[in-house]
């Protein structure tokens, strides 16, 4: 199983940090956003990585080159720096070094402690994708998903992705973290895509899975949330 680690944001809300430096870059107890994400997912077996670039994006390659350093081999999908494809568009771009087989996706911008190795054998037979959905933070009340599994939920099992139907279960926020199988995205013409409507449609269809995580996770979408993050590692260092 190859891995995606989406890259391309412009990290506007994050500014003036992401000025001069592109947001998987900032640190995070210690060292970048993105070192964590490769980490995990060499843990999980998952060595060869493409990550999607557009906003400065040279420095993410600077700073990564081939992976070797940090023992995964990095392949780098280039976005225009002013308008980067979206999510869908971005993985259809790199659908060619993604290849036939199910690919595990990490969204860029969130922190996450997780073992990621049991979703290598979670997308069902006939499924596009399995999502990591999580309770809704502050900032995203409404959530994104209805985990059909009622009020007992158990972490790492998995369950249908149900409608808008809140009565068929409980409504989280999508961790950015799943597995898909490129049929989802293939055939599809390249340009500027989000991933939401394929999703939906495909939720429709009864294609796609979920499962719940319990945390720690965060959505390192602004200044604050990057420092109140920061802050709670290091509390949890001096304690330790």
């Amino acid at each position: 199983m190859k891995g995606m680690i989406l890259a391309a944001g412009l990290g506007t809300r994050m500014r003036p940090l992401t000025d001069t430096l592109p947001k998987p870059l900032l640190e995070v107890g210690g060292e970048p956003l993105i070192v964590w994400h490769l980490k995990a997912l060499l843990r999980a077996g998952i060595k060869d990585i493409v990550i999607n670039t557009s906003w400065l994006g040279h420095k993410l390659e600077q700073a990564l080159g081939d992976g070797r350093a940090f023992g995964v081999n990095i392949e780098w999908s280039r976005e225009p720096e002013s308008a980067p494809l979206e999510t869908a568009g971005g993985i259809i771009q790199a659908l060619p070094m993604l290849g036939h087989e199910p690919f595990m996706l990490v969204n860029g911008d969130v922190w996450l402690r997780k073992n990621l190795t049991p979703l290598r054998q979670a997308l069902a037979p006939g499924r596009q994708g399995h999502l990591v959905l999580v309770d809704n933070p502050e900032q995203h009340p409404s959530g994104d998903f209805v985990l059909a599994c009622g009020s007992d939920m158990a972490e790492g099992v998995r369950y249908d992705l149900g409608g808008d139907n809140e009565s068929a279960g409980r409504r989280l926020t999508y961790a950015g973290v799943a597995v898909y199988c490129p049929s989802l995205f293939q055939g599809l013409a390249p340009g500027v895509r989000p991933l939401a409507p394929l999703l939906h449609e495909a939720i429709a269809m009864k294609r796609i899975t979920g499962e719940y995580f319990a945390g720690p996770w965060v959505d390192v979408g602004t200044p604050q949330r990057l420092y109140d993050l920061n802050d709670s590692l290091r509390t949890q260092m001096s304690d330790s």
